[in-house]
């Protein structure tokens, strides 16, 4: 039998977070992912929310050099190793990555 202890499935998405955001399934906690293009090619605002709603991320991040674009307007999916200094992302079974503009 195989424990589920310490996994927390997707919460009801709160109202202080956007609705388009994802939930990233963690070991012991997840959070929520929340990505939208800014004005400069290949950067994106990437908000990290807790389980409860509480934003505890909001930086800048640029995608590292990719043959291929990233297509916010196309499926994707926030993937592990994800936190306020990288994010990773699934497209098209592309993975991108998202590197903070903040040291």
């Amino acid at each position: 039998m195989q424990s589920k202890i310490g996994t927390i499935f997707s919460p009801k998405l709160p109202s202080s977070i956007p609705k388009n955001s994802q939930w990233l399934l963690g070991q012991g906690v997840g959070t929520w992912f929340y990505i939208e293009p800014t004005n400069k090619k290949n950067e994106f605002l990437i908000q990290r929310y807790t389980p409860e709603g509480e934003m505890n991320c909001n930086r800048i991040f640029k995608i590292e050099e990719n043959v291929l674009s990233f297509d916010i307007h196309q499926p994707y999916q926030f993937i592990h190793i994800s936190h306020c200094a990288k994010c990773r992302i699934v497209q098209n079974e592309v993975i991108f990555t998202f590197n903070s503009l903040t040291k």
